[in-house]
Parts: C-alpha cells; sequence; structure tokens
C-alpha cells in the first residue's frame, strides 16, 4: 500500500476546520479526517460539509466509537465518511458489528489502538475481527509527556498483515520515520491544522515521506527532560500561563530590564529585609544557567545592585527574582542582566547572614524549591515545578503553534471573535 497522508481535522469549529482542509488539499493530503473534536462539537454536520466540498477526497469520521457499533457507523457513513473509527478498548461484539456495518453501507473500518495496554495483542485480535485498518495511536495527552507511538508501531507491524494508520504528535521530521516504522497511512495534526500555511506544511510533510528523509521544522515537537530549557527559549510567560491553567505565575514581579528574557532552574534563596549576605554568597554556590530566586520578605532595602550582577555574569547565571527591592537598574539594564523584582529603591541593607539557601521559599506567593524552572519575560515570571516540567513546557509549546494559526487567521481579515466563534461558546 502506497503510504497516505491524512489531516486529523481536530477542530471544534467547522470553518476553521473547512478553511485548514482546503489549504491541506492544496498541498496534495491524501484522507481528510473529522476529527474526534470537530464530530462532537458539529456534529456529523463536519462529514458531510467534508463530502461535499471535497467529493473525490476519502473522508474519514474519527467516532471512536465504543458502543452501538452498527448505529454509529450507519449514521457516519451515510453522512459521506469512507473510513470509520471504533476503539479497539470496545468489546468484540461491538468491533464485529461495526464491521458488519462497514460491510453494509461501504465504509471501513479503523480501529484505534489507543490506550490499550496490550496493543500487539489486541492487533492480532482486531485483525482476525475483519477491520480494515489498524490506528496505533499516542494520545496528546501522552505526547505532552514526551511519549511517541514508533516502538509499538515496530512491533505491531511485524505481528499483522493489514494496513496500519499512525498517529501522535508527527511531524516533517519524523513522517519519515514513521514510514520506516511500519505505517501506511500517517496521521498528522497540529503540524497542519497549527501551522501558518497548511498548504506549506502539507507538501514538506509529504516530501519527507516520499523521499522517507527529514525536513527541519521548529515547531509541532514535544520535549523531554533534557530539552525542557529548548523548549522554554521560544515560548512565553504568557504562553506558559495558559498551558498551566493561568497558575505559577509570581505575583507583583515585574521585569526591570525589559526586553530581556530569563529561563533557567531555581537556586533559592530565603533572607531577612535588607540582608543581602545570603545572595551574594549563592552567587559563588549557583551554577550556570540556574536563576536566583529571593526571598526578601517582599519589602526594602535592596539586597541587589550592580556590583552582585557583575559577579552573576562572571558566573554565567541566566538571572535573579527578588520578592523585595533591587536598585542600580540604569548599570544592570546596561549590562543586559535579566532581573525581576517586586520593588525599585536606591536605599541598600547590610550583610548580616540571616537566613539559607536552597530551601523552599515563597516568591510573589508561589512555593519555589530549588531545581522549578523559571521562566521571566515583560509579562512577569512564571514558576513550574520540576516533577511537572516536561507537560507544562510541551503544552505551552501547543498553545504557542495555536495561537499562530489564529493570527494567521485574523490577519486575512477576521478577528478573534470571529476565528474563535465567540458567541457559540458562550456559557448558557
Amino acid at each position: 500500500m502506497k503510504p497516505i497522508l491524512q489531516v486529523a481535522l481536530d477542530f471544534v469549529d467547522l470553518s476553521r476546520a473547512m478553511k485548514c482542509a482546503e489549504e491541506a488539499v492544496k498541498g496534495g493530503i491524501d484522507w481528510l479526517e473529522a476529527g474526534t473534536p470537530l464530530i462532537k462539537s458539529e456534529g456529523l454536520e463536519a462529514v458531510r460539509a467534508l463530502r461535499k466540498k471535497f467529493p473525490q477526497k476519502i473522508i474519514v469520521a474519527d467516532m471512536k466509537i465504543m458502543d452501538a457499533g452498527r448505529t454509529e457507523v450507519e449514521i457516519a457513513a451515510k453522512a459521506g465518511a469512507n473510513v470509520v473509527c471504533v476503539l479497539a478498548a470496545a468489546s468484540d461484539s461491538t468491533i464485529k458489528e461495526c464491521v458488519e456495518a462497514g460491510h453494509n453501507y461501504g465504509a471501513k473500518v479503523q480501529v484505534d489502538l489507543i490506550a490499550v495496554k496490550d496493543a500487539k495483542k489486541r492487533a492480532i485480535e482486531m485483525e482476525k475481527l475483519g477491520v480494515d485498518y489498524i490506528g496505533v495511536h499516542c494520545s496528546i495527552d501522552d505526547q505532552m509527556s514526551a511519549k511517541n507511538p514508533f516502538r509499538e508501531l515496530k512491533e505491531i507491524s511485524k505481528a499483522v498483515s493489514i494496513p496500519l494508520a499512525v498517529a501522535g504528535g508527527i511531524n516533517s521530521e519524523t513522517a519519515s520515520l514513521a514510514v520506516k516504522s511500519g505505517a501506511n497511512i500517517i496521521i498528522v495534526g497540529g503540524a497542519i491544522n497549527k501551522a501558518k500555511d497548511a498548504k506549506k506544511a502539507t507538501k514538506e510533510i509529504k516530501s519527507s515521506i516520499k523521499s522517507l528523509k527529514k525536513i527541519k521544522t521548529e515547531l509541532f515537537k514535544r520535549a523531554d527532560e533534557f530539552n525542557v530549557a529548548k523548549i522554554l527559549a521560544n515560548v512565553s510567560t504568557t504562553n506558559l500561563s495558559d498551558a498551566m491553567h493561568r497558575q505559577g505565575a509570581l505575583k507583583d514581579i515585574i521585569s526591570v530590564n525589559p526586553g530581556v528574557k530569563m529561563f533557567g532552574q531555581a537556586l533559592t534563596i530565603r533572607t531577612y529585609p535588607g540582608d543581602w549576605a545570603k545572595p551574594v554568597e549563592a552567587i559563588d554556590i549557583a551554577k550556570k544557567g540556574q536563576v536566583l530566586v529571593i526571598d526578601a520578605g517582599g519589602v526594602g532595602p535592596a539586597i541587589w545592585g550592580e556590583l552582585a550582577t557583575h559577579g552573576a555574569i562572571q558566573k554565567k547565571l541566566a538571572g535573579v527574582v527578588i520578592d523585595g527591592a533591587i536598585r542600580d537598574i540604569r548599570e544592570i539594564r546596561s549590562l543586559g542582566f535579566p532581573a525581576f523584582a517586586k520593588i525599585i529603591q536606591p536605599s541598600a541593607g547590610e550583610p548580616k547572614g540571616f537566613g539559607e539557601i536552597g530551601v523552599p521559599v515563597t516568591a510573589g506567593g508561589i512555593k519555589i524549591f530549588t531545581g522549578d524552572w523559571i521562566l521571566g519575560d515583560d509579562d512577569g515570571v512564571v514558576c513550574i515545578p520540576k516533577d511537572k516540567a516536561v507537560d507544562f513546557i510541551n503544552r505551552s509549546m501547543s498553545v504557542l503553534e495555536t495561537e499562530n494559526r489564529l493570527r494567521k487567521e485574523i490577519d486575512e481579515g477576521s478577528t478573534l471573535s470571529k476565528v474563535t466563534n465567540l458567541l457559540k461558546w458562550e456559557k448558557k
């Protein structure tokens, strides 16, 4: 079977899905999928609209059927779907009903192995039950933990003989790997439907599939614990705040050096108001790339200034966050050092040596531990607990990608209200 490229139109508004579908078709897409979010939001009108607009294309209805297999395949097929998806987690009875209904109404059945514990065993069972395609699927939520479907795909490709589909964060860098791992149908979601130019994105991914070579991309990739900093270099505090459900932002802590971005793991310092001994000592202890996070009680006098900044630069620290006061702002700005604080004032305190280094602190109302990740920019500072860093930074990249697509649609003559269909989603 010649490799097929399928786009998962995982939108919640039909107008946006259709616009992306048009771009993808111009880019050479093979199959169009009405994604589960689209079907749940718009119903089977989404399938009908795709069939009407693209009568020659294969239309996939990702119904994720779990029960009433005969009925759900029938209504999807009558709406215009050529392929209907059922979950492998459904009972064998439901799978059989889907297969029989598919034969009756002229639709093929794809079974989705998402969240199945023994995927290889279940795939063999699905082939025996007569499904047309088997889908190896790494969920969006699992992708945020840096998981991918390729190892599972390789194992299953050796166990069954029917065509395999694969989905799970595939982009122009990994599409060729999908083919090499045994996929016949390469399902791409975000790398097309979040792209500024879905036509161009589709062309690049098709080229990668055909040539079996990677095509570099900066977006649509998910990182593991070793690449957190690389993602933070690309996202903003607003992206991260949205990804963290509006949590993690330090209250009343602002940038004193506008235009300068900061990211790194925290080294925490607790000191007493005006006592700058421990903050200065921490400079010597800190490792390259760390951010000093200082709890000075949220009051003055200043415990950080120009000379401390010079030392921090020599140690190649990423920046400083002070729940308290800072001074020598003009000099700090001229040095280009990322500094964030609650208060700016000229008077400094004295070194008395009270406090601790490396203990949990509270800054801007957020409890912070050494090793937590810190991101700061002109909008403020956000702290990511280190044990949740991979999930949150990957979700922040997803927010950035989504906004890129929205921005492009707005720039083409729409408005935010229209693009997001705001009135439709107002709480009733």
